[in-house]
């Protein structure tokens, strides 16, 4: 493998066959081997706070909660997204703290790999590909559905293909080119948050002229909370499905320039996120829509009524999409007639930027374990702008499954598939408790200090044991649902385990493979062999902890520190 010349610009990198050699030979070798090209470092800190911050407010929140309240009554979403946010923040904590030090873009499988054992890493390297790749097809889906609600002059796959020709031409450019996509898509999803909360809060309170407002009659006479705690626990699957992808920036950080201060402050923006876009819109919902209102999203629909709340939209038909979205209701009731047509555009905004994230964390993962040796060489090749263009190519062939709607139907096609995408959010996200309890353990037996750390968790261990405790709960929760179906359905059950089934398969599968192909004794990896060196950002030097040098030298003086103030604060 050539080694990579690190102080030449990786933008600037070239291809260096001689012009006299076999282009075709040339060509397959460097897809079955490692050039020395690597991923680019050109994510600013502004891209990845960004990503932080709205990267992921999609579908979730704005179709998907009104199903929630129409299933469980408003108190008992707000509760399951309040602890459901805990739950994923404190993972975004520990994620964080391993990811500002160690910036791979394959971070759960190379740090379960590098701290736990080689079997969690594979196992959560191909779950969360798998997670991330069954997710394009199902937005693609999404999106032409949403189309739809303007013309239906085409079919639903028609969108598809018209749709992910350019966001595979923007994936293929540069990693920049995604972060700033992904910017200018966030802060368009984060402004209508922020509106819809402003409106529904002055139209509960009766500030509306004409329209007067609920106030805190749909949390009265016991419409808070309805259908028991088998109503309450399904609600977590909405929950789960709202929040996935929050932890995409560990992915990023492989790809940031700055990982040891980015990271830590899109930590920091998570926090307020999830309190501001998450807790705070949910509420807003509840106060300003009943949960037997008729234009709710009905919460028995298909043949598994609890399955993610994508397939909703997927399975009614188009024109009420978005009639049933809570935020379309709530502008049309404080008299903002238009509000159809801009929240479904906000909408098609939200899809579009799900289907971009797809894309890059999907291809990232594959080439992360491809270069662990846990996937072919053939996709652990990059080209010279930084772009895994094989892994890639893996992406855009599982977006072909868009098409087995015309075939089988949406409803059918996806309802298992993403149910195993829900369960599979939740498996990597209480598994990062297992590596990040491991992580520190180790790291505090090999006697290396914690100032070490650009970004240290707090209240460890309570906060990763925490993960472990409730995510496990979760699960049990998941399954009294699927149990406490009436009438009861074995299916139910096999839909909502299904994820759980292949997680244990791939673990078990791999582990047995170590110990008889590979011959290795050691399960988990010794103490003693973790490696706390490789991809590294900050070092030990003369005792104290060594920052890498940033690439941009910000002015001195009064002036200076009001940038670097804006630097800090902003970006």
């Amino acid at each position: 493998m050539t080694e990579h010349n690190e102080d030449v610009d990786p933008s600037l990198d070239t291809l260096s066959a001689p012009q006299d050699e076999n282009r075709r030979g040339t060509f397959w070798r460097k897809l079955g081997a490692e050039e020395g090209q690597d991923t680019h470092r050109g994510m600013k800190s502004r891209h990845l706070m960004m990503i932080a911050i709205g990267g992921t407010i999609g579908t979730g929140i704005f179709l998907s909660a009104g199903a929630s309240i129409a299933l469980a009554g408003p108190g008992s979403t707000l509760l399951s997204y309040v602890v459901v946010g805990i739950f994923v923040y404190t993972v975004v904590i520990a994620l964080g703290e391993m990811s500002a030090m160690y910036p791979v873009s394959g971070a759960f499988s190379v740090f379960g790999s590098r701290f736990v054992s080689k079997a969690l890493g594979f196992t959560l390297g191909w779950n969360y590909w798998l997670q991330w790749s069954l997710s394009i097809p199902s937005e693609l889906t999404a999106a032409a559905v949403i189309l739809q609600f303007w013309t239906q002059a085409l079919q639903p796959w028609h969108w598809a293909i018209i749709i992910i020709i350019p966001i595979f031409a923007l994936q293929l450019i540069h990693v920049r080119v995604y972060g700033e996509t992904e910017y200018w898509f966030a802060l368009i999803k984060v402004l209508m948050i922020l509106f819809f909360i402003f409106v529904g809060l002055i139209f509960d309170w009766g500030g509306v002229k004409g329209h007067p407002g609920p106030g805190l009659s749909n949390f009265h006479d016991g419409q808070a909370f309805i259908g028991g705690f088998s109503a309450f626990a399904q609600t977590f699957v909405f929950a789960f499905y709202s929040f996935g992808g929050i932890e995409l920036v560990a992915v990023a950080a492989g790809e940031s320039d700055k990982p040891h201060k980015s990271v830590p402050r899109a930590i920091k923006a998570t926090f307020f996120r999830i309190i501001l876009f998450y807790i705070l819109a949910i509420l807003t919902m509840g106060l300003c829509i009943n949960h037997a209102d008729d234009t709710l999203l009905s919460a028995a629909f298909g043949e598994i009524s609890f399955l993610l709340p994508l397939l909703a939209e997927l399975m009614t038909p188009a024109d009420s999409d978005v009639a049933a979205s809570p935020l379309t209701v709530v502008f049309v009731r404080a008299g903002f007639g238009p509000a159809a047509h801009i929240v479904n555009a906000v909408l098609l905004t939200a899809v579009l930027s799900a289907t971009n994230s797809c894309f890059y964390a999907s291809s990232r993962m594959l080439l992360s374990l491809s270069r662990e040796g846990s996937a072919p060489k053939v996709f652990g090749w990059v080209n010279r702008r930084g772009v895994p263009v094989p892994a890639l190519l893996m992406a855009l062939l599982f977006s072909c499954l868009t098409f087995l709607t015309t075939i089988w139907g949406a409803g059918i096609a996806f309802g298992w598939l993403l149910n195993i995408t829900g369960i599979s959010a939740l498996l990597v996200w209480t598994s990062v408790g297992v590596i990040s309890l491991r992580f520190r353990y180790a790291y505090k037996a090999r006697g290396l200090s914690l100032d070490n750390l650009p970004y240290r968790q707090p209240l460890f261990p309570a906060l990763p044991i925490g993960v472990v405790i409730l995510g496990t709960l979760m699960f049990i929760a998941q399954g009294y649902a699927a149990v406490k179906e009436d009438p009861f359905e074995a299916k139910n059950v096999v839909a909502t385990y299904i994820g759980v089934a292949l997680y244990i398969v791939l673990y078990t599968g791999y582990s047995v493979y170590q110990k008889i192909v590979l011959g290795e004794k050691n399960h988990f990896i010794p103490i003693s062999d973790v490696d706390f060196e490789t991809n590294a950002v900050w070092s030990p030097e003369g005792g104290r902890a060594s920052e890498v040098k940033d690439k941009v030298e910000l002015p001195v003086g009064k002036k200076g520190d009001l940038w670097r103030w804006v630097k800090r604060h902003v970006y």
